[in-house]
């Protein structure tokens, strides 16, 4: 088959895995179409941690007519048992001739095995068809099985001026409708929603996912090093999300067993006085977290910023002008004396969503 038709059946392969992002958990999403003589007979995507891959649901649907097709994957065939059978296994089952791949499983438990023992069966093994886009698909997923710390994701909304408020702290609305409805999706795709315990004090939020279509809330984390969050917060009494605080050793102790006797998961991020997010990151990782939305403040930012614990930014700019000396603003830490030493983006997108302009790109550490 020519590598225009190749390309095409993995792009409809990670089609389909794209509109799964938030869904599988710790899990990277997949897609699967099975084709022979031009025709598609199968296709599939993973849905959720547990559950059958891309491949099992494309080859369940093609049948009996599997047999000599071509199956298109998005990421390298598993081969090992882990909650399900190994997706290599099944290809040989079926006897397939030729599997597709866009790029390669970094799961140490996989990494090159599945295309090994395809290709040691007498199964054609072509690797790398769309394979850029196939990793920037998975980033969240490829950081966190290779390293087991959370990607990390900072969403911040300002005027032109760089202002999430005003001087008297104001900041509804920044952005516009559709901005907004656009951070509920990047919700959806986050395992985790991070905030400082002074968000939760001046705006009471839900940290939730609120959709037209409705979508899975993420796991809100609050950063409180003195539990300072209020007994009567929305984090803590509205039930529709779990909810971790993440503290230092230096709290009261009747407190912490306050919060957790609510059902709260309090985490000890360091000893103080301020939580150690390289720690909480990895405590998070290990709770199966695999990504976090940070939609904090300032402070909270600039930290992150600071401790080059951040893997992606995505700013909302309004055009509007606030002022304000006092007014926060989007970045607040020590900085930098020299402008060549200033934090660079790069692999940079810009998009107008109406009258707003959204920034995303890649912190380029030195």
């Amino acid at each position: 088959m020519d590598k225009i038709n190749d390309e095409y059946y993995m792009g409809l392969a990670l089609d389909m895995a794209e509109k799964a992002q938030g869904q599988t958990g710790v899990n990277p999403v997949v897609g699967a179409v099975v084709v022979k003589d031009g025709a598609i007979l199968g296709l599939g995507t993973h849905l959720k941690r547990g559950e059958p891959h891309a491949e099992v649901h494309a080859l369940n649907m093609a049948g009996t007519t599997a047999e000599g097709s071509t199956v298109y994957v998005s990421l390298e065939p598993c081969s090992h048992y882990g909650t399900t059978p190994p997706c290599a296994a099944r290809l040989i089952a079926e006897k397939v001739s030729r599997v597709v791949v866009a790029c390669e499983d970094p799961n140490s438990q996989v990494a090159g095995h599945g295309i090994q023992i395809l290709r040691q069966s007498g199964i054609d093994v072509e690797v790398g068809v769309l394979r850029d886009r196939a990793l920037k698909l998975n980033k969240k997923f490829i950081k966190y099985i290779t390293t087991g710390i959370p990607y990390v994701t900072i969403k911040t909304a300002s005027t032109l001026d760089g202002k999430i408020a005003s001087k008297t702290g104001d900041s509804k609305w920044i952005s516009n409708e559709s901005s907004r409805e656009m951070v509920h999706t990047l919700r959806h795709r986050h395992q985790g929603i991070m905030v400082g315990v002074g968000t939760v004090i001046a705006d009471d939020p839900q940290l939730t996912t609120r959709l037209q279509v409705p979508g899975l809330s993420p796991i809100r984390i609050i950063v409180d090093s003195k539990l300072r969050i209020p007994d009567s917060s929305k984090v803590l009494s509205d039930g529709l999300a779990q909810t971790i605080i993440l503290t230092t050793s230096q709290v009261d102790p009747t407190r912490v067993s306050t919060l957790k006797n609510r059902g709260i998961n309090v985490l000890t991020c360091g000893e103080g006085p301020q939580v150690d997010l390289q720690d909480a990151l990895a405590k998070l990782g290990e709770l199966d977290i695999s990504s976090i939305l940070v939609e904090g403040g300032g402070r909270l930012n600039g930290s992150l910023i600071q401790n080059r614990l951040v893997d992606e930014i995505i700013l909302f700019f309004a055009p509007k002008l606030v002022g304000g000396l006092e007014a926060p603003g989007n970045f607040r830490f020590d900085g930098f004396d020299l402008m060549q030493d200033a934090v660079s983006l790069k692999d940079l997108e810009v998009e107008q969503i109406g009258d707003n302009i959204c920034i995303r790109g890649i912190p380029d550490w030195p």
